[in-house]
């Protein structure tokens, strides 16, 4: 027969719930503990990052822009005289000198214009000779009639002389030696008239002598520009250098200033840049430029710089300073440094992956406990690949580049190896 014992019972559930109350107690004064633990810092791969050094000294600050070389004297040369295209001489990349025939073009209408103008100048030419020789006619009559009375006036002179000194001595009447002195004046009178007469008969062939040959010259001049438009027919280079672009075609009409060709001189380039609008304000005529040409880099100097802004850029030229590195040619991509300022004591650092310049960042910097600890950071000006450090870092400090945006949520992770 059973026997109850009533105080077993009562033993066994003080033990149970002693026990409880200790795993309650071990296991709140876990949670109290984890609790009161850092979070595990997470752990990357420093090779996985990129890092950069904080650094004192010299910052040189740049602006980069990417460029084309260009030719610093590019001539078009265009049609002087209207015409059809009916030969084309050269093409791109043919090097020619100031002679050398681009293309050759044909106008009839010129052609016979330029005839007609010659034809008028011989026509100008036989008149004027006619009238020289008509004119030399009169003036030797002219001077035969004066020579003549010469002679007359010299014979009544004389008669006149003599009649007068047989007058006083009775032999001949003193009517008669009148008329002879009379005789002898109205000579000399018509003389003076025939000679101031011839004088003006000489004055009146020259001016007309002068207008006929202004005929003439005019003549000539009208058929000398119709025949310098016919040569021009022959359109010609008028410099040295490579041709880059011929915009014709046979058979094309030409309008007199339609551009022919593009010649440009490949031994005379400049750098032309195109420079971000945000950091273009930044640039001054006369600063450094180092131009990238791939094949070798050259020293410039900004010459000159677009007011205008197109496509969110603005247009630098450079001019290249020394030698032109081989394989430069006119179009030639290149990417240019454009030095700003030098700034002789300066913290700087290669240019995180996020940091905007005159602005507040947070970066981690590398412990020599093998963390990287996040760290507030004052940046100032930047360059292309570095920029300035204000505050939050010493010279010596190593920080973490790459972008890190994931790990934002911890102060710290861990660097493996």
């Amino acid at each position: 027969m059973d026997i109850q014992r009533p105080d077993l019972k009562r033993k066994r559930f003080i033990r149970f719930s002693i026990i409880a109350a200790a795993a309650v107690a071990v296991l709140g004064t876990a949670v109290i503990m984890i609790a009161s633990l850092d979070p595990a810092a997470p752990r990357i791969d420093r090779a996985a990052v990129w890092t950069g050094m904080a650094e004192h000294g010299e910052f040189v600050r740049e602006v980069r822009g990417p460029g084309n070389l260009v030719p610093r004297e590019i001539r078009w040369i265009p049609a002087a005289s209207p015409g059809r295209v009916e030969r084309i001489m050269v093409r791109a990349g043919a090097s020619v000198d100031d002679d050398t025939i681009l293309a050759v073009l044909s106008n009839p209408d010129l052609e016979g214009e330029a005839e007609e103008a010659e034809w008028a100048i011989a026509t100008a030419q036989a008149q004027l000779d006619s009238l020289i020789a008509e004119l030399d006619r009169q003036l030797l009559e002219g001077q035969a009639g004066v020579m003549s009375l010469e002679a007359d006036l010299e014979s009544a002179q004389l008669q006149a002389d003599a009649e007068a000194e047989l007058a006083s001595r009775g032999i001949v009447s003193s009517i008669q030696a009148a008329q002879s002195s009379l005789r002898a004046a109205q000579l000399e009178r018509r003389l003076d008239f025939e000679r101031r007469r011839l004088e003006r008969l000489e004055s009146v062939t020259q001016s007309r002598l002068e207008s006929e040959r202004a005929l003439v010259d005019q003549a000539r001049r009208q058929w000398q520009r119709l025949q310098r438009q016919v040569d021009t027919l022959a359109v010609r280079a008028g410099m040295s250098g490579v041709v880059q672009e011929v915009s014709i075609q046979e058979g094309q009409q030409l309008s007199a200033g339609v551009n022919v060709a593009r010649i440009v001189r490949p031994d005379e380039l400049m750098a032309e840049l195109r420079i971000a609008e945000t950091r273009a304000r930044e640039v001054m005529l006369g600063q450094i430029v180092r131009v990238d040409t791939r094949s070798g880099v050259i020293d410039g100097t900004v010459i000159r710089i677009d007011p205008a802004v197109r496509d969110g850029a603005v247009v630098v030229d450079v001019e290249l300073n020394g030698a032109l590195p081989p394989g430069a040619r006119p179009d030639l991509s290149v990417d240019g440094l454009i030095e700003l300022e030098r700034i002789e004591h300066a913290l700087h650092l290669a240019r995180p992956a996020h940091g905007q310049p005159e602005s507040s960042t947070r970066l981690f910097r590398v412990d020599p406990d093998g963390y990287a600890r996040q760290v507030p950071v004052t940046l100032g000006r930047a360059s292309v690949n570095r920029i300035e450090i204000r505050e939050g870092l010493q010279p010596g400090d190593e920080v973490i580049l790459s972008d890190t945006s994931r790990f934002d949520q911890h102060d710290r992770i861990r660097l493996t190896d």
